[in-house]
Formats: C-alpha cells, structure tokens, sequence
C-alpha cells in the first residue's frame, strides 16, 4: 500500500520530478507553492510517494490560504492548473487521500485540487471549468487563413484607430498592472497586489513576458504570457472598457497569437473559462477548443461550482468603487480569497 508523505518544504528531487513528467504544468515546479509562503505568509505542504526503488513516483503541491472567508487547501491557488502529478493511479490515489485527510486535519473549510484528469471511483469533482486551448500553425499566413476576413478585419480597426503593440518583460510591469487595476474593478474583482506579478516574474524568469496595446499612447490592453514547453499559456488579460470598442481586445491577441508564432510556440493557452460564457466564446472565435477540467473538492463547504447571491451582491459593489479605492483594498483582500 502507498502511502503518501507531507512536508512543509519540497524534497531535493521534485523539480526534476516534474521536469521529466509528460503531463507537468510550469506551475508544479516547487517554486510556484512557494511564492504565496514568501508573499503572504501562507503554509505550503508538499505531498509525495515513493516507489520500491526510493524514486518519486508522485508530487502534489498545496497551499493553506487563509482570510476573512475562512481557510482552504489548494493546488494551486491563483493559478489554473496543477493538480496530481503521478506516475500510476496508485501513487495519484494516496496523494489525493492524503490531501483530503490533510485538510480535515486542518479543518479548512475545504480541499480543492485543480486536475486535468477525471477522479476515480465515486470522488467528486466540479466539471464547470474548462480550459482554452489551440494548436498553432507554423507561420503568420496560416494562422491567418484559419481565422478569415472578419477577425483580421476586427483586429486591423485598432491599428487605424492608431493603437500600437510592446512586447517585453519585467520594464512593462507598470504598464500592465494600471490596465489590469482597471480590468478587475471593471470585472467586480479585487485586484492582487502588483509585488504578487513581481514575484511571478522572479519565479518564471525568461519564461515571462508581456504585451502592451497603447490607444493614444495611454495602455490600453495588456497580456501576462508565460511559456513552458512547447506552449505559451496567458493567464492574465484584459483590455480597458473604454477601448474595446475600437477593437484593441482584439489587436492584443491577434498580436500575442503572432509573436508565439514567431517564436515557434506550438501551442496556445487562452486560461479557464465556464462554459459558454461570453469569456468560452471569446476564445472559441479565435479557433480554441475545450478542454474539461475537473475541480477535485473535499469538505462540507466544498463550492461545487457557480456563484451564490452573496458573491453577486458584492461583485456588484466592488463594480460601483472609484478605481483608486478598489486599487487600495483589492490587494489587501484578494490573496485570500477563494481564487
């Protein structure tokens, strides 16, 4: 029988554990458990079995959030995806009961570990996530041909408006922080605080970068991509509400699908959506295809899926606050909110 043992700093061989893993997300690597630890103080645990040998066979990181709404035990938090990371469903068992017993210990209000993999047996997962995903062609022509008329004339309206595209790294952080304040008020969203995507940079290194649509040299829509493999996922984005009606949403991803071309990415990710939202429909127009994520949750106050009347009610709210102010509270209140 495995057993699954947990430590509170990861063993000497996970990263190369995860390196050599066909199925592992950039954010397995132990440093992304490690970065809510350094910024806000939060516990990490790192789950693992061993086969006969002493090898690895299994890794699963989690992160104990704690905040006004009460504690619970991710992988990961604040970001999409990374759940087990196993070699055989034995070792993936004794790593998800171990979390599940982990969190009783703790009494969070709830496990949730993010999978790409449906659970076994009778577990219970929430299936309304699912996430974007396209392959790449290998040129700019291609990709072209493949959208149509329509969509390159949609992302050409902002070059006539005069909208123009940066791509860099680490220099830009401002430039895509004032739109991302702006996005997530919009949104109804507290904000993280910037040192959150400064952390983020310090943790992907070259694997990081972004892009910028300036309309009448303000930024007016911006992307956080971080590359891993093969792929280019972009997990964070948005495009001012006063620009999207000259078309820069669409300019930025036109933009950011041609640069990963240009790089020789093979493939894109658009991040989660729910299904059939106006965000699933967004990315579906630009040729991405669903992917079904399974959301593993343990505890009685398990979400299962959808909003209640309190999360409307205070998205709402949160809409109505002067940017400003919702720049102040936001990143003192998002890092421990359910994400």
């Amino acid at each position: 029988m495995i057993e699954a043992r947990v430590e509170t700093s990861p063993p000497a061989d996970w990263d190369s554990f995860v390196a050599a893993h066909p199925r592992a997300q950039i954010y397995h690597e132990a440093r992304w458990a490690l970065l809510p630890t350094r910024l806000f103080g939060y516990r990490s645990y790192f789950l693992s079995t061993r086969d006969a040998q002493g090898a690895l066979s299994g890794v699963l990181p989690l992160v104990h959030q704690r905040g006004g709404l009460g504690g619970f035990l991710v992988s990961l938090p604040y970001f999409n995806y990374c759940g087990t990371l196993a070699g055989d469903e034995s070792a993936r068992a004794a790593l998800t009961q171990r979390a599940f017993r982990l969190g009783d210990e703790l009494r969070v209000k709830y496990v949730q570990l993010r999978e790409e993999q449906a659970p076994a047996g009778a577990a219970i997962a929430s299936t309304d996530k699912v996430a974007m995903r396209m392959e790449l062609p290998g040129s700019a022509e291609e990709l072209g041909r493949r959208l149509g008329s329509k969509l390159r004339s949609q992302a050409r309206r902002a070059d006539r408006e005069g909208a123009n595209t940066r791509i860099g790294g680490r220099e830009l952080l401002g430039d895509f922080f004032s739109v991302f304040c702006s996005v997530m008020r919009d949104l109804g969203t507290p904000v993280y605080p910037r040192r959150f995507f400064d952390a983020v940079f310090e943790a992907a290194g070259d694997r990081a970068s972004l892009v910028i649509v300036d309309l009448a040299g303000v930024p007016s829509g911006a992307g956080f991509l971080l590359s891993y493999r093969d792929g280019v996922e972009i997990p964070w984005a948005g495009t001012i509400t006063a620009a999207k009606p000259k078309s820069v949403n669409m300019k930025l991803y036109w933009d950011v699908l041609m640069h990963c071309i240009a790089r020789g990415h093979r493939r894109f990710d658009f991040g989660r959506s729910s299904n059939d939202s106006g965000t699933f429909k967004f990315k579906q127009q630009w040729g991405a295809a669903p992917t079904q994520l399974y959301w593993q949750e343990h505890g009685v106050a398990a979400p299962r899926g959808g909003r209640g009347r309190v999360a409307e009610l205070a998205t709402r709210a949160w809409q109505r606050l002067p940017l400003k102010c919702a720049n102040l509270l936001g990143p003192v209140i998002s890092p421990g909110l359910p994400w």
